[in-house]
């Protein structure tokens, strides 16, 4: 469920939102290791955390029924299956002069862009607002793809697909990609 599983680290905190309910209803939460959560067991000690959906029952319910699913229809065993075929989809990108990097794990995957492909040369401040802002994010709505285009680090365009799909949709993520990617050459 969490990707501390398939990386092999044990965290103090967890914390989750939307996912949890898959944005059916709000609630947020978090999950504290032992040693973290030990000095709350007992005594007059409490954790002053938010209350704006802590434990709400309808929220909560959502959550569970969400797991089940989850569960019941293999979510998690259908994406670890199919992650490699995501990866390699995209990687087909690399091709274009402006993708320098595909990175990510399972169906959350950035798509990083630079100038200069053999230097690794980012874009400027102003270059990146005109790629993103004036041209990416738009275009990518415009071409069905529901992803962000973000500047914060290195200029990215996001992807977290329905964990769903499988290699039909991949390719069609790419292909959509492909043509929005090599459009946004003619706007740096």
């Amino acid at each position: 469920m969490f990707a501390c599983d398939d990386f092999g680290y044990v965290p103090d905190i967890i914390t989750t939102a939307k996912g949890i309910t898959s944005g059916y209803a709000p609630l947020g939460l978090m999950i504290a290791s032992e040693r973290i959560f030990e000095p709350f067991k007992q005594g007059t000690n409490f954790f002053p955390h938010g209350y704006t959906w802590g434990g709400h029952p309808v929220s909560a319910a959502a959550a569970m029924a969400n797991l089940d699913i989850f569960e019941r229809e293999g979510l998690n065993a259908h994406v670890k299956e199919n992650a490699p075929a995501f990866r390699h989809t995209l990687e087909r990108l690399l091709d274009l002069p402006i993708v320098g990097d595909v990175r990510g794990a399972g169906y959350f995957y950035g798509i990083e862009m630079v100038k200069d492909k053999t230097t690794r040369e980012t874009f400027d401040a102003e270059e990146s607002e005109r790629l993103l802002r004036g041209f990416l994010s738009k275009a990518l709505f415009d071409a069905g793809l529901y992803c962000r285009a973000d500047d914060r680090g290195d200029p990215v365009i996001q992807l977290a697909p329905p964990l769903t799909i499988g290699q039909a949709e991949f390719d069609d993520i790419e292909s959509r990609l492909r043509g929005v990617l090599t459009e946004a050459l003619n706007h740096i």
